[in-house]
């Protein structure tokens, strides 16, 4: 007897388990409700990979793949959208996207793939309200503080908006790992959260360089 596709079985179980003789708890859960499940399935999966071990990397990729289908059985049962169009649209935008692979377009390096990735990126929002007229645009606010400072760091460089560090506080990685502890240790002896002053500190930088891209030395 040939099996169907397993995507096509877990499709049919998430289904199941929100329809009206379904499974009480599924029944319950919204968008919202399950946002923070995907977090902790994403953080179980790094562990997995951190540690290198295969079979647990295989399950925490199943939770993690659960959630995409239970979010799109949730959106199939509104009529927004199904597993089948969410599945066409990232397939067609990584074709599009890679013109260098699946197109004409020759490149000499990774700098120039990335470069390549944002402009098509670019055009593909103009016009919409999904439009990124900002360098600094597109940096979740739900990431933790110490990722959201990083990225903006990396994209406020990468449009030429922040100097390079000309002078380092420490020399080495492990230094720097000692005083991000010996920082989040004073913090926490103080009763101040280091996470809630980082997001306030990046978001107060943020918006300093984003008047400084508005400038018109900064948009030659």
């Amino acid at each position: 007897m040939k099996r169907t596709p397993a995507i096509n079985d877990l499709l049919a179980i998430m289904a199941r388990l929100r329809s009206p003789r379904g499974c009480p708890w599924d029944r319950q859960q919204n968008h919202r409700t399950l946002r923070w499940h995907a977090v902790e399935e994403v953080y179980e999966l790094l562990d997995a990979i951190e540690a290198g071990d295969d079979h647990e990397l295989e399950e925490e990729l199943g939770d993690v793949l659960l959630q995409v289908v239970f979010h799109c059985q949730l959106a199939r049962e509104r009529g927004a959208f199904d597993f089948e169009r969410v599945a066409r649209r990232i397939a067609d935008k990584l074709i599009r996207r890679h013109p260098h692979v699946f197109g004409r377009l020759r490149v000499k390096n990774v700098d120039q793939v990335w470069a390549n990735w944002e402009q098509i990126k670019r055009a593909e929002k103009q016009g919409t309200r999904h439009a990124r007229p900002s360098a600094l645009d597109g940096i979740p606010r739900s990431l933790p503080a110490l990722l959201q400072a990083a990225k903006l760091v990396r994209k406020a460089r990468k449009a030429k908006l922040l100097p390079p560090e000309t002078t380092p506080p420490v020399r080495t990685r492990r230094e720097l790992a000692a005083q991000l502890f010996a920082l989040a240790q004073y913090a926490q002896e103080r009763g101040w959260s280091a996470e809630d002053l980082l997001r306030r500190e990046t978001r107060r930088r943020e918006r300093a360089l984003r008047r400084r891209e508005q400038m018109p030395e900064a948009r030659r």
